[in-house]
């Protein structure tokens, strides 16, 4: 079966003719401290996070403002930082804008939820809303992305921890989960595990290894979510409430000794999922192009790619995958995150301590500095 599924892949990378180059790559701000998340605001600006605790303001002429004041330590260690920023629904109204990042100590670390008010430079009214439990003592696998749901409610992604995969089965532990909340933290009546009295009432989905990336179809309600493998096995799932995605009960991976993780690539009462990548191509970064610039990519996935420094394009017909494209390989750079702003020009994010955001806009196009 997994030979099988490993030749399907392998004809869908082959089956989609390459791109003829209907795009130009502007770079629009350089020089960021791994940057890991942008988001538009507005206004036309856009937030930037770095991993190592800065959030900074690109104006709409693409100028890089100083970091923006009240931002909470984060434990920048390994894999550990700031991560998502995500501008509330209602930000015209209430100014609020919410912040995934790690939290804690070498021994005691863990993926925690702020929100804030966005005054000018600074973070008004910050207050904790959500924290992983249980904490862990490992800089890795912290998930951390977030996306609102068309109810206003919050989807976060969080990690298994990498020594503790085991917890992603555990309901009642929070590690390599999909959490569901309220705006404000709370934990919405209709959860699959609502009724339940521990951290199994904010579980939303499970058996999750390290997610990065998480999106929304607006037009569909289909939520999409990929993760990383360990080596091989990275996959692409279709989320719904209440599923199991089997790590580590199942995987395409092996362990990074080469030994099994599990024996099984499938099991019953697990949710496969769409596609899967082996070798792995680290991806981080998930966006579904929904703009009119590119309308030869309407509806289909973008897909970072850490390992391979590219792109993967992903058609979709009908919520499947039916064929992959590699995109922007040109930059020969780790992609961390994938955006689409409101006037569908694509952002990419790259992975370095000298990262950049680079903009990708269609060779007929005039576009403007950031944001649309």
């Amino acid at each position: 079966m997994r030979n099988r599924m490993i030749l399907a892949l392998i004809g869908l990378l082959l089956a989609l003719p390459a791109t003829a180059q209907n795009y130009t790559l502007t770079t629009i701000a350089e020089n960021l401290d791994f940057p890991w998340c942008i988001a538009f605001l507005p206004n036309g600006d856009a937030l930037v996070t770095e991993r190592s605790g800065n959030l900074r303001r690109i104006g709409q002429d693409a100028t890089l403002g100083e970091p923006i004041a009240g931002v909470p330590e984060v434990y920048a260690k390994g894999q550990g930082g700031l991560f998502d920023v995500l501008i509330h629904p209602d930000f015209a109204l209430n100014q609020l804008i919410y912040l995934s990042y790690a939290q804690g100590l070498p021994e005691a670390n863990a993926t925690r939820i702020a929100r804030a008010r966005l005054i000018d430079n600074r973070l008004e009214d910050l207050e904790v809303i959500f924290t992983v439990s249980p904490t862990k003592d490992t800089p890795v696998h912290f998930g951390g992305r977030m996306i609102f749901l068309a109810d206003g409610t919050l989807l976060i992604t969080t990690g298994d921890g990498f020594d503790y995969r085991e917890q992603a089965q555990n309901l009642n532990a929070l590690l390599g989960k999909v959490v569901r909340i309220t705006d404000d933290g709370g934990i919405p009546p209709d959860n699959p595990f609502a009724g339940l009295t521990g951290n199994e009432a904010a579980v939303f989905s499970y058996g999750h290894r390290n997610p990065q990336g998480l999106v929304l179809d607006k037009l569909t309600g289909r939520i999409f979510l990929h993760e990383h493998g360990p080596r091989g096995g990275d996959e692409l799932n279709l989320i719904e409430a209440g599923r199991n995605y089997g790590w580590p009960m199942v995987t395409y991976g092996i362990d990074y000794n080469g030994a099994y993780v599990s024996p099984y690539s499938e099991l019953p009462g697990i949710t496969s999922p769409l596609t899967y990548w082996v070798p792995s191509i680290g991806p981080s970064g998930l966006a579904i192009y929904d703009g009119a610039l590119f309308p030869e990519w309407h509806g289909d996935l973008f897909v970072g790619a850490l390992v391979n420094e590219e792109v993967r394009r992903l058609d979709l017909e009908n919520g499947s995958v039916v064929a992959e494209e590699v995109l922007f390989a040109e930059l020969g750079e780790r992609i961390r995150d994938i955006r689409v702003d409101a006037a569908g020009y694509i952002y990419l994010l790259t992975d370095s301590p000298t990262g950049r955001i680079v903009r990708v806009s269609p060779v007929s196009q005039p576009a403007p500095a950031t944001g649309g």
